[in-house]
């Protein structure tokens, strides 16, 4: 014959309560983990987009342009490429630089048409902050070949060779050939008159 069960008894009930609280407890910290982790992985993976992009617009700027490139390191470590195809602003041929202040440690890109650095208020150009805390901003440019090497601070470094880029062809001034005048010629001198002969009687 059954006996009945009666109801939890208060103990069992405080018990079990207990029990499920340590259950949630660890449930609720590890997911805060998986979320921390997960934002950590977002940032890491928006980051290496970012930079894959930044790199991917540098390596086009020097792959289109036409060898007219000039590397300046004074108060601001600059790369200047006069003529490239590869445009962010729709330009058939645009001049892009890329500059690090050395004050702040900013790397800027800059596009436009025959502007000027420093750049003046009535030059229309478009000014992209690109990367913060540059430790290295290095561009080496021989015969045919660009070498850039770039890093942010506390990060690996980044290093690319762009192959093909050709440095345009001076064109030799054609030296004037001057025209040699002939030599002057003496006037002959003077004829004399032969002294008049005296008549003898």
């Amino acid at each position: 014959m059954r006996t009945k069960r009666g109801a939890f008894t208060l103990l069992e009930v405080l018990i079990s309560i207990a029990l499920l609280s340590l259950v949630l407890m660890a449930l609720y910290s590890s997911l805060t983990m998986l979320r921390s982790s997960n934002s950590q992985l977002f940032e890491h993976l928006k980051e290496g987009v970012k930079e894959k992009q930044i790199v991917e617009t540098l390596f086009l700027d020097i792959a289109g342009s036409s060898g007219k490139i000039d590397i300046k390191r004074d108060e601001f470590s600059r790369f200047c490429i006069e003529e490239s195809v590869n445009s962010l602003y729709n330009l058939s041929l645009a001049k892009i630089c890329w500059i690090v202040s050395k004050n702040n440690k900013t790397l800027l890109r800059t596009e436009g048409n025959n502007y000027k650095l420093p750049i003046e208020s009535e030059q229309r150009v478009a000014v992209d902050k690109v990367m913060d805390n540059i430790e290295i901003f290095q561009v080496y440019y021989n015969k045919e070949s660009v070498l850039v090497a770039l890093k942010q601070i506390g990060k690996e470094p980044i290093s690319f060779m762009v192959q093909g880029i050709s440095q345009p062809v001076k064109k030799k001034k054609k030296k004037r050939v001057k025209k040699k005048k002939p030599p002057k010629r003496k006037a002959p001198p003077p004829k004399r008159e032969p002294p008049p002969t005296k008549d003898v009687k």
